[in-house]
């Protein structure tokens, strides 16, 4: 052995030589040190509601976040909370300047928006690879006084109605209703000669607030006009109240008053009511756990009132990435990798996420009209034109910090509640309302 041979390499030249070496043989750093390679890997932390459709977090979870993760060697972590949970949940993380890097909403959160980056860049990537964003996407994440995004929105979910074509067939209406005046008509017809119950709800939570709303605007009322100036005390809303006092006295019964998210949808599904506004959960549901209901319960679109047909979302998906988020570029990546796998995320959540980047499932109108689930088969075919009647909270301005926080102290459906409950004479109930809305747009201005 040689004298040189027989020297001792320190720890310096022996990582600079095998170092060396591994990197000529294409080697990363995590072969010669695996633990700092994992130390060195990122963490997306989301949160995001527990699905109606457990399929579609199943695939989130398990397929979408882990392939995601591997490839960006990040550590995906999911928190699935209840939709009562999101709003304490969202100013929970606020106040304390810590939680998430991405949080969905389900509606339009405006009032967050200085807690938040602008999303403008992530809608701008996205549109690079799949044309423009739908304008329910728009007025939904978009604040035209400040040119502000303040949110990202992936997707939206369709409002139409549900209804017992069994029982509508035995009163004359065999295809459902069309217009509301047809579901006062029907629904009192199947509460004589049934004893089932309408199901539109006059309690605090999501979905009143939408059918609140789709009622509110078919007759031709809203809380403010294109500009963002209130306008809820008017003749048309006046006349949506007092045909929801109707529908209420003669159709339905009083746990309205006192319902959660999902009581109309166990209310239909259990046989008990004719008719509810919901998003396809209903007949999803129906199909894995009811399958003769199912059959029995079809949908028609955003019922038409005396001047339009309209109806806001179920759900607006509404990402946002906060200020004070710990991996912000990884949550800007993350949705536009989200938006190119739109067309798989369609199919986990059997068709009630809908694109708002309809590029991304071109074939959207074939897919609804051959479902191998539904009976008949093209039972969803009826959703294809959903944006000919689907809009935004807010409508017809945009979704600003002051409709939200309208939207989220239940304004409408107090209005409309207290009225039915004949707590206030119709026109009381609108004046309050009116003067509630006031108070929160001259807050906001």
């Amino acid at each position: 052995m040689s004298k040189q041979a027989g020297r001792k390499i320190s720890r310096r030249k022996f990582v600079k030589l095998t170092g060396g070496a591994a990197a000529a043989a294409g080697f990363t750093s995590a072969f010669l040190f695996p633990q700092r390679a994992l130390a060195q890997q990122k963490t997306l932390k989301i949160v995001q509601w527990s699905h109606f459709v457990p399929g579609y977090d199943k695939w989130f979870d398990n397929t979408f976040t882990k392939e995601w993760g591997a490839k960006h060697n990040t550590n995906v972590v999911v928190d699935h909370i209840a939709i009562g949970e999101i709003n304490a949940r969202a100013a929970a993380e606020v106040a304390a300047k810590k939680g998430h890097d991405l949080f969905m909403f389900l509606s339009p959160p405006a009032a967050y928006e200085k807690q938040v980056i602008d999303h403008k860049e992530i809608y701008a990537e996205v549109e690079k690879k799949h044309g423009k964003k739908i304008g329910l996407a728009e007025k939904s994440t978009f604040n035209p006084k400040t040119k502000k995004y303040f949110a990202f929105s992936d997707s939206y979910v369709p409002d139409p109605g549900n209804y017992r074509q069994d029982l509508w067939s035995q009163v004359g209406f065999p295809h459902g209703p069309d217009t509301y005046h047809d579901l006062l008509v029907g629904a009192k017809r199947i509460k004589d000669k049934f004893g089932n119950p309408c199901g539109i709800g006059l309690s605090q939570e999501l979905d009143t607030n939408m059918a609140t709303r789709a009622m509110l605007w078919s007759f031709g009322g809203a809380e403010q006009d294109e500009a963002g100036h209130v306008t809820l005390n008017s003749k048309n809303t006046l006349e949506a109240v007092k045909f929801m006092r109707e529908l209420y006295r003669q159709t339905e019964t009083p746990e309205v008053f006192s319902w959660d998210p999902s009581s109309n949808n166990r209310g239909i599904l259990s046989g008990k009511l004719s008719f509810v506004d919901n998003a396809i959960s209903v007949t999803r549901s129906a199909e894995k756990d009811n399958p003769e209901m199912s059959k029995n319960i079809q949908i028609v679109p955003a019922l038409k009132g005396p001047v339009r047909r309209i109806a806001a979302e179920h759900v607006m998906d509404c990402y946002v990435i906060w200020e004070f988020g710990e991996n912000k570029e990884g949550a800007k990546q993350f949705l536009v990798d989200l938006i190119d796998n739109f067309s798989t995320a369609f199919n986990a959540s059997e068709f009630y996420n809908f694109p708002c980047f309809p590029t991304t499932v071109p074939d959207l109108k074939k897919r609804l009209a051959s479902d191998p689930k539904a009976v008949p088969n093209n039972k969803y075919a009826v959703l294809g034109n959903v944006l000919d009647w689907a809009t935004n909270v807010g409508y017809p301005g945009y979704a600003s910090a002051a409709i939200d926080e309208v939207f989220n102290t239940f304004v409408l459906p107090t209005m409309f509640a207290k009225a039915a409950r004949d707590e206030m004479s119709p026109e009381a109930a609108v004046k309050a309302a009116d003067t509630e809305v006031r108070r929160i747009f001259a807050k906001w201005k």
